[in-house]
């Protein structure tokens, strides 16, 4: 990593030098670790948006190009080319695995998938109409109470098996809190299925009958899986890495990142997207609600369009985009209400003058919430399919951190504006 070129920083008539460094992609940081001794102040960044936490090798996003990157591979040939297990793999160990390599991981997985017994009983503590990230937070952080010999992250090998162990059984876990809440019996794992395969056995079969999987639909959970696997230092990403700064073990610091994820503003985005159809309702009122969206003294907002960190198409969009004519086309949904409105929707945001000058395309949230819906998927289980697929970039992050030699406990300074010291005065002169 080249540091030999300096920024300097001057204060009060002092001139101060600061390392510059450079990643194999993106920008360049100045190193101000020393700043607080040099020169007494620190920085002042709300929401980290101009601030490297870490060093990383795991995700890049270039934004202004809609480029993004898992261990240097772009998405688009990950997810057409590579399964979900195959890209868990690529994330975890850095590259992607071999036949025998992706055999062995995926039988792996496949032997971790079951629960122990007694955590089926913690769903009957929560009410049947609990939000199911709600129930997630709880089960997660609990595996920490039934694992506990294997949670020493300074041994390699128990790292290896915390990271199995919870790719293996958030599917399991997600179908429980869906079939909980739906008042369905629980669904055991099944060795012969795939791993999406048989995530979707789980969240849709019964023990009245066999479930088969189709497999047009579980290749498209499988890519949509693919895509939500990791997006660099997000939000839920950043709250895995602090609670994991502590020496936290895993599975809590998944469930603070689970927490996190349940926010509006993050995990929440394809949920808002299809309360958003239902709000418009029809094609015949999409003109209505596009000269809201246009309007800045309207509160409407046009979800799932435009993103925080793309400034060109998502990435993640385009290849959804297919998957969604797929899976439409397999279950003969094109003339469905909702779904020829988010196509009518889809074609105004790519050809508007509006959107297209500011960069409004259609993002991947707006098109996997069709998707999921396609699926049988409730919306109040998205945020939890999202969680599911995030895991695996949860762990592999967590991980890269607590090997890192330069980690510290996470420990954000602040600009106070409260009250200067003040003595407290006796009850009778308050």
């Amino acid at each position: 990593m080249n540091t030999d070129r300096k920024a300097t920083l001057t204060v009060d008539g002092k001139t101060f030098e600061f390392p510059v460094m450079s990643g194999t992609l993106g920008n360049d940081v100045i190193d101000i670790r020393t700043l607080g001794a040099k020169t007494g102040l620190f920085t002042y960044d709300s929401g980290f948006l101009s601030t490297a936490s870490c060093q990383s090798k795991v995700t890049y996003i270039d934004g202004d190009k809609g480029e993004l990157l898992y261990r240097g591979y772009p998405i688009e040939q990950l997810a057409e080319q590579c399964n979900f297990l195959e890209v868990a793999y690529l994330l975890k160990s850095g590259e992607l695995p071999d036949a025998e390599q992706k055999t062995r991981f995926e039988s792996t997985i496949k032997n971790h998938t079951m629960i122990h017994d007694q955590m089926a009983k913690f769903f009957t503590g929560f009410r049947r109409d609990a939000h199911p990230m709600a129930v997630m937070v709880g089960v997660v952080g609990a595996l920490s109470a039934f694992y506990h010999e294997a949670l020493d992250a300074s041994d390699v090998e128990h790292r290896s098996v915390s990271f199995n162990r919870i790719v293996a059984k958030m599917p399991t876990i997600v179908a429980m809190a869906y079939k909980y809440s739906i008042g369905q019996p629980f669904m055991y794992p099944r060795n012969d299925l795939d791993y999406t395969a048989n995530f979707m056995h789980m969240m849709f079969g019964t023990p009245c009958e066999a479930y088969k999987p189709n497999p047009v639909l579980v290749r498209a959970l499988d890519i949509i899986f693919t895509l939500h696997a990791d997006h660099e230092q997000n939000a839920s990403t950043s709250t895995v890495r602090l609670a994991g700064s502590s020496g936290a073990n895993p599975f809590a610091c998944i469930s603070a990142g689970i927490a996190c994820l349940w926010g509006p503003a993050h995990g929440g985005a394809n949920e808002a997207c299809l309360q958003m159809l239902e709000e418009i309702g029809d094609v015949s009122r999409v003109d209505e609600y596009i000269k809201r969206a246009k309007d800045k003294n309207d509160s409407f907002k046009l979800m799932g369009f435009g993103h925080r960190v793309y400034k060109n198409f998502d990435p993640r969009a385009k290849l959804m985009s297919k998957v969604c004519a797929d899976v439409l086309s397999e279950l003969g949904l094109e003339n469905d209400r909702l779904f020829k409105l988010a196509k009518e929707l889809e074609k105004i945001a790519l050809e508007d003058e509006y959107f297209v000058e500011k960069k409004l395309y259609p993002n991947v949230d707006f098109y996997s919430g069709i998707v999921q819906k396609a699926l049988g998927i409730p919306t109040s289980m998205f945020t939890c399919i999202f969680a599911l697929a995030r895991t695996v970039g949860w762990m592999t992050q967590w991980e890269e951190m607590i090997t890192d030699p330069e980690y510290k406990i996470g420990r954000p300074r602040q600009l106070y504006t409260g009250s200067i010291h003040r003595n407290v005065l006796p009850l009778a002169k308050r």
